[in-house]
């Protein structure tokens, strides 16, 4: 005799449906099951076809379509969610979540609200708000907001109208360190496959010192070896003598970049090139750093080097 598991309460039904799976999925067979469940080998085929497209939230037996408690958001109600998210983050809230996701902006508007909707109806509400799925870009603790504010609304326009008054030139500068083995981009291959790219099993190591104009103006010396006092300073040697006006270099704190030798030696080409440093911790306002990612993505990540020579060259 087989039950009815249709008489059984929606608790229990999904009860029912998660211990026969779980057993099955624990070595036991099928027809065992139904016997000891009583249920239908049917009935055992149809959840385990629901368990492998859903999981196990497949087999709790919620309603589909729209929840018939909460329905849509009214106007002010989605004006108030869009002011939360561009305020704050998840965890500021309390919510389980680092940044904003569907799932997340779905759970807040069920607990402002208690309006239930799904994640595909939450991602239609964020585009129509204007919002876009992006990367998010690293940013330090250490960072100072107030500095940041500082820099771009007084202390960099200032330094804009210093250099047309002295006649001299901006220059954005960074150094970065890049190496064989990197990787950058993703490539087509069939669903399970991982396509494999060869390449030396050396590992081959390079570094390179920049500076960009806000025109695009570049140059660059690529080094072997540590990032030295020595080392960047035959570099402005090499930059003051290809920029025929005054320099100034926006660059960060690198320990280098204020050591005594580098210091003793500005004092001395004052006339020809000042350093100018960013606030700590904001590698984002540098747009030197796009170049180094260009470099790594394209130079190296899409071209691998074979010998030291290649990657220096």
């Amino acid at each position: 005799m087989r039950n009815d598991s249709r008489s059984l309460t929606p608790e229990a039904q999904a009860a029912l449906r998660m211990r026969t799976i779980h057993a099955i999925r624990g070595g036991m067979r099928r027809g065992k099951a139904a016997e000891t469940f009583q249920v239908t080998t049917q009935a055992i085929r149809n959840w385990y076809r629901k368990f492998e497209k859903g999981g196990w939230d497949a087999l709790t037996g919620k309603p589909r379509g729209r929840p018939k408690t909460g329905g849509l958001l009214k106007g002010w109600q989605a004006a108030r969610i869009c002011q939360m998210i561009r305020d704050r983050v998840p965890d500021q809230l309390r919510m389980p979540f680092v940044l904003w996701t569907a799932d997340a902006v779905r759970e807040l508007i069920s607990r402002k609200y208690g309006v239930k909707v799904s994640t595909r109806t939450v991602q239609r509400y964020l585009k129509a708000w204007g919002f876009t799925p992006q990367k998010p870009v690293r940013q330090a603790y250490e960072r100072n907001p107030k500095a940041v504010e500082r820099w771009l609304k007084k202390e960099y326009p200032d330094l804009v109208k210093r250099a047309k008054a002295e006649n001299a030139s901006i220059f954005w500068g960074d150094e970065m360190g890049v190496r064989s083995d990197h990787q950058a981009g993703r490539f087509y291959s069939p669903k399970g496959k991982t396509p494999i790219r060869q390449g030396t099993g050396k590992r081959l190591s390079a570094n390179m010192l920049s500076i960009i104009s806000n025109r695009g103006k570049m140059a660059f010396m690529v080094f072997t070896g540590k990032f030295r006092s020595k080392v960047l300073l035959s570099f402005l040697s090499r930059v003051i003598r290809h920029v025929k006006r005054k320099v100034i270099l926006i660059v960060d704190s690198h320990p280098v970049h204020k050591s005594k030798e580098t210091g003793k030696w500005l004092e001395a080409h004052e006339d020809q090139i000042e350093i100018v440093f960013l606030p700590a911790y904001s590698p984002e306002l540098n747009p030197d750093e796009m170049l180094n990612q260009d470099v790594k993505a394209n130079a190296v990540g899409r071209h691998k080097p074979r010998t030291q020579m290649e990657m220096t060259h």
